[in-house]
């Protein structure tokens, strides 16, 4: 409005000036007293309109020009929109590992690193699309584990996640691609899934109320020129307060290999993870038809959270060495700066419990044919960094020849951004 006002200002002093008589000196008193009186005019007619544009929804005077609104800049993309739509996120893990095994001639140390990063997308509100990349010792599908040294030598850096995530309708989630592991874990124990392990194929996931239930389907290898293998899987279960300071989680699971007359599908030709094999043909004798029953229950002690967990499973296709359960506790989380946690766990499974290459990479080595405790504590700096120890006590070999004590130490710097 004010621009406005000056415009008319300026147009109103330009009008004078036009009409003013070309030849100064011919000017009479009259003239220059005509002049006054108009401009004079002009400044109280200059007040009315700025007075006028002070009062908001007051109408312009009579005879106002009409203010011209400036034409709208071009739209520029935000910032702040793209940021809402992208982030990066991340965890790097600096490891010292000591590893006293009774067969071997010495302990074995290493120091070994994990590096992970990720930029997740949401180019709309139900459709997530992640591209991650992480360490990896030889793409080891169930680690990301890295030994440093070799002179100083670059490090492998492998394809990590790169998936969708739809919200189809309310509670009910379709998934794709090479995705974090979505299957339910008690007291987060891998008694039949690493943690480092991330399924190849298609997923559901689905919640409704206290409800929850899971479907896998994942390849082991999908090229029709190699041992094709499409291994299926679900899980149900159900998650109540028994109290308001108590929760329960149940369910059961069933997951399908079709692995009996087939060859290894990583590594080596002989790289079985303890489950039986014929040495002859190198292939393996039965395929892993798993049930699983699990159960958690979370509640407090002394104002910290606490959780007890047990799960079992059995391969309802071997003969012979086919159950496999675990069962301990957590006190403590940390997470918060300042906070701590302590927690135990007791394995016994089986060679033929479950399909070995895919169980934890750390407890007995590695496999299945273990058993053993595992102790681990942690302790939070900040929200983002925390010191954390595992220390695995186990036997392993047991039932097919030579049995003997697998001792494992991990300390570790943990930084999440």
């Amino acid at each position: 409005m004010k621009r406005a006002v000056y415009s008319l200002a300026l147009g109103l002093s330009a009008g004078l000036a036009l009409n003013a008589p070309a030849a100064f000196g011919a000017v009479t008193d009259e003239q220059v007293q005509q002049l006054l009186d108009r401009i004079e005019a002009q400044d109280r007619r200059i007040a009315e309109l700025e007075k006028a544009a002070q009062k908001p929804g007051a109408a312009a005077p009579a005879g106002a020009v009409a203010a011209v609104p400036a034409p709208a800049a071009p739209a520029k993309p935000s910032p702040a929109g793209w940021a809402e739509k992208v982030a990066v996120q991340g965890d790097f893990r600096y490891r010292y590992e000591n590893i006293d095994q009774e067969t071997a001639a010495s302990d074995r140390n290493r120091q070994r690193i994990r590096a992970r990063a990720a930029i997740v997308a949401k180019p709309q509100d139900n459709l997530e699309v992640g591209f991650g990349l992480s360490t990896s010792q030889d793409g080891d599908p169930i680690s990301s584990n890295q030994t440093i040294g070799n002179g100083g030598s670059r490090k492998d850096i492998y394809l990590d996640l790169a998936y969708f995530n739809w919200a189809a309708l309310p509670g009910l989630n379709v998934t794709g691609g090479k995705f974090k592991n979505f299957l339910y874990r008690p007291g987060k124990h891998s008694l039949l899934w690493d943690s480092d392990w991330n399924p190849e194929g298609l997923g559901i996931t689905y919640t409704n109320g206290p409800f929850f239930g899971s479907v896998l389907g994942t390849w082991l290898e999908s090229d029709s020129n190699s041992t094709e293998e499409f291994t299926f899987g679900t899980q149900f279960g159900v998650a109540v307060p028994v109290s308001e300071a108590i929760k329960l989680t149940a369910g059961v699971g069933y997951f399908n290999f079709n692995t009996a007359g087939k060859g290894t599908f990583y590594g080596s030709d002989t790289a079985f993870a303890d489950n039986s094999f014929d040495p002859v043909t190198n292939e393996y004798l039965y395929d892993y038809q798993e049930l699983e029953l699990f159960a958690d229950l979370g509640f407090k002690v002394a104002g910290l959270p606490a959780s007890v967990f047990a799960d079992y499973v059995q391969n309802a296709d071997a003969d012979e060495y086919d159950t496999g359960w675990a069962a301990g506790f957590q006190l403590g989380a940390a997470k918060a700066k300042g906070t701590w946690e302590a927690s135990y766990a007791y394995q016994d499974l089986a060679p033929d419990a479950v399909f070995g290459a895919l169980t934890d990479s750390d407890f007995g080595g590695g496999g299945t044919d273990n058993k053993g405790h595992v102790l681990r504590g942690a302790y939070a700096l900040t929200d983002k960094w925390n010191l954390a120890f595992s220390y695995f006590i186990n036997t392993i070999d047991q039932n097919t020849g030579t049995e003997q004590d697998y001792n494992r130490l991990q300390l570790d710097m943990n930084l999440k951004y």
